[in-house]
């Protein structure tokens, strides 16, 4: 038995764990591969689904950018139509004042007082007109500061002149309509 020899026994082991060693490393670099591969996928798919929501989210924003601009053009819409009715509103109120105002400026007109021309702009009257004297726009001036209507009459200009074998006074005159307008006496 001493004779008996080992060595390729040895060579044998040796080859047998090279081919192991090689087969180990072998599926360690498939594994490798395979753990890379699929982290790549992995990371991929993330990417991609990140991508979506990326796109969902600009489509969203899109939609509600629309949604915001058509919300402001409703609130322009809606101010225009608010100002709109305002103005009806207040024309509406105002339609029987211009009745009031002539009805009493014709309250207040003194006899030998005529007017040519009367003109609105805001609430100051400018009234042209001709009187038989001085004396009659002085007793106007009273009546129209003393009414419940206007206040604040102002005499302009007024020349006198020969009309016909008369003397007759033209007149200009600005008064301001009242702020307070009283309650109109058929409504108490």
């Amino acid at each position: 038995m001493t004779k008996l020899n080992l060595l390729p026994w040895r060579e044998l082991r040796r080859k047998e764990q090279d081919r192991q060693l090689v087969s180990a490393g072998g599926f360690t670099w498939v594994l490798m591969a395979l753990i890379v591969f699929y982290g790549h996928l992995h990371v991929s798919a993330l990417i991609d689904n990140q991508k979506k929501r990326n796109e969902f989210l600009k489509e969203e924003i899109a939609k509600v950018d629309k949604q915001i601009a058509e919300i402001r053009e409703l609130k322009k819409q809606r101010q225009a139509l608010i100002a709109r009715m305002n103005i009806i509103h207040q024309l509406q109120g105002d339609r029987t004042q211009i009745v009031h105002v002539f009805d009493e400026l014709v309250q207040q007109l003194p006899e030998g007082i005529y007017f040519r021309k009367l003109k609105q702009k805001g609430k100051v009257f400018s009234v042209d007109g001709t009187a038989q004297s001085n004396a009659r726009v002085s007793a106007l001036m009273r009546n129209l500061d003393s009414s419940d209507w206007f206040t604040n009459p102002v005499l302009q200009v007024i020349n006198v002149k020969d009309s016909g074998g008369d003397r007759v006074s033209n007149f200009k005159l600005k008064v301001t309509q009242a702020d307070t307008q009283p309650k109109d006496k058929d409504q108490k």
